[in-house]
């Protein structure tokens, strides 16, 4: 009977048996193919057998297994384990314990495993799942069995079966503990500004941070979007970065990924998705390269590095800005008036970009609000490094008044005092989204300060939920507050409506932007992050934070349920409440937008 579940370094899992008390932990060590599962127990009657029925799947993670006729079901049995060669073509697993053992071949298929989220979530929910035999350990009234299952690369061409060469479990949770020990050290260093529960939930997010930064197996250092579903996005990773890495000390992994990335550059293009290795796959966006901007800024902030990035990272955005005036694929490019087109009608290339049928459901080609916001927001960081690089014949910094006069004259809907989300066909689309946000929060506004206040008063007063911003105002009538159903269905709420935690990061630094009182306003933004995130590290994936809620009380969480973007913004807003005194922050090299 399970009676606790804790979690620390891993999770665990602690139950009874009778009088005996089982404490299950896992844990994936770091840079190993390999699972650990621990079991600790204590009041184990005299002569007790722990038996351990290892069911596996042997299948990707966007499917499920079925019985089926080609599963290799012999095992062979190695010292204190086994080991089995599924399907042809894939690696041999290799399950063993780190006390001595007994396994029993029993091979059998277990039908109709039922996963109710799976069917809430309208798919295949129904999963056979195969027993290679049972392993069987003689344990004392106190002691530790852990139970390693690894894969193996290496091919087997007979030869003594019973003994197999793999680290001995034991020895490997002893080190893993020893470098998550160290982890754990650096980020209490990191943390030091905050005390009490804030430096809990900052600590939380730490350690959840570092599960979003992986290196694939041919060595390129990546950021997973979210679990347990997505791959690697070029458009979450960018705007991941600043908080994954360079608001948690990890500056250099940073700065590794934004290198890698830059790499696979096409058309001044940066990819949407990549594959499982991180190989670039699709470059429908608009939005990846100018989030690029965004992340380099923030290098320059935390590191003040001009060096880096004039050597790194300017050439190719040069190259993109060029290529973004001129009009590259998807339709993207520039008009008379500065600004920035994208797409068409069977396209969705900003991060509003869920189809059904092949129709985007949040129709955003045309001129949207946050690609010009972007887009300024890079022109003017892009014309101070060039005069810092001494490079005068840049000539992107002479849109930047045209630009900033466009932006205000096309997207500034005076009589709802905010700005329109997208203005296509002549037609300003007045609909009340957190993209606007990005108008203010962004280093080099194209707003006066007037228009950052109403803004941000109209975000917070239509858009703010305890968990984040709603994707669009609850009195739109394309309004959808429940993020449930089918595929379809949960994709026609995904941006109608939905909370997405990641816009706090925006929200917050905006609103300390045009705060009168930054101090009471920072105050404000703790104690909303104090109530989020004592509910929310405890539910949905315990100790990280979900992709999105429910637009509706109770804001149910929905989605992956750690999100790597999440889990960045809440650190980069924590930092923000942290450092410096002044609510208006100053972009890098110059401290203004140019004139009003």
């Amino acid at each position: 009977v399970l009676e606790e579940f804790l979690l620390d370094f891993c999770p665990s899992f602690i139950s009874r048996a009778g009088k005996a008390i089982v404490k299950k932990s896992i844990l994936t060590p770091h840079g190993k193919e390999t699972l650990l599962v621990r079991y600790d127990l204590e009041r184990c009657p005299q002569g007790s057998i722990l038996r351990l029925k290892p069911f596996l799947a042997f299948r990707g993670h966007h499917e499920l297994a079925h019985e089926n006729a080609f599963l290799r079901g012999r095992a062979a049995g190695i010292e204190n384990g086994f080991r089995i060669e599924p399907y042809a073509g894939m690696p041999s697993l290799i399950v063993q314990t780190s006390r001595a053992s007994r396994f029993t071949p029993s091979p059998l298929w277990y039908n109709r495993f039922q996963y109710t989220e799976e069917r809430e979530r309208g798919f295949d929910w129904e999963e056979d799942l195969f027993l290679p035999g049972i392993i069987e350990v003689p344990v004392e009234r106190k002691c530790t069995v852990i139970l390693s299952v690894c894969g193996d690369m290496m091919p087997h061409h007979g030869g003594d079966t019973m003994r197999h060469h793999v680290p001995n479990p034991a020895a490997i949770w002893k080190t893993e503990v020893v470098r998550r020990g160290r982890d754990q050290a650096a980020d209490k260093r990191q943390t030091g500004g905050f005390t009490g529960e804030d430096r809990e939930h900052l600590l939380a997010l730490h350690r959840a941070a570092r599960s979003f930064l992986i290196t694939t197996p041919s060595g390129r250092p990546a950021v997973i979007a979210g679990y347990p579903w997505f791959a690697s996005w070029g458009r979450d990773t960018l705007i991941s970065i600043p908080g994954l890495a360079f608001g948690t000390g990890r500056i250099g992994e940073g700065i590794e990924i934004l290198a890698e990335i830059c790499l696979h550059e096409s058309d001044c293009l940066l990819p949407n998705f990549c594959s499982a290795d991180c190989a670039p796959e699709a470059y429908n966006t608009v939005d990846s390269s100018l989030w690029y901007f965004w992340a380099v800024q923030e290098l320059l902030r935390i590191s003040g590095d001009k060096a880096l990035i004039r050597d790194r990272f300017w050439p190719v955005m040069k190259r993109i800005i060029r290529s973004f005036m001129d009009g590259t694929r998807f339709g993207i490019g520039m008009d008379a008036r500065g600004l920035l087109h994208a797409g068409d009608g069977q396209t969705a290339l900003t991060w509003m970009d869920a189809t059904v049928g092949g129709i985007p459901v949040t129709p955003r080609h045309g001129y949207p609000v946050e690609i010009n916001a972007l887009w300024y927001n890079a022109l003017c960081f892009a014309r101070d490094l060039a005069a810092a690089f001494g490079e005068p014949a840049f000539s992107g910094g002479d849109l930047i008044p045209l630009l900033r006069r466009s932006f205000r004259e096309v997207f500034w809907n005076p009589r709802e005092g905010s700005l329109g989300d997208v203005f296509r066909d002549g037609v300003l689309d007045t609909a009340v989204r957190p993209n606007q946000i990005f108008a203010v929060s962004l280093p080099f506004s194209p707003l006066d300060p007037v228009q950052q206040t109403a803004v941000v008063r109209a975000v917070r007063e239509q858009l703010l939920t305890p968990c984040g911003l709603r994707t669009l105002s609850p009195a739109d009538p394309a309004y959808r507050g429940r993020y449930r159903g089918s595929p379809a269905e949960r994709d026609g709420a995904y941006h109608q409506g939905s909370v997405w935690p990641w816009l706090l990061g925006a929200f917050g630094e905006a609103a300390l932007r045009v705060a009168d009182d930054p101090k009471q306003e920072k105050e404000n933004l703790r104690r909303y992050l104090r109530t989020f995130l004592r509910q929310h590290l405890v539910e949905a994936g315990i100790g990280s934070v979900s992709e999105l809620f429910d637009g509706d009380a109770p804001h149910r969480p929905g989605g992956c349920i750690a999100q790597a973007w999440s889990v960045a913004e809440l650190l980069r807003l924590y930092k923000l409440l942290e450092d410096g005194e002044s609510g208006r922050s100053s972009p890098p090299i110059a401290a203004n937008s140019g004139p009003i």
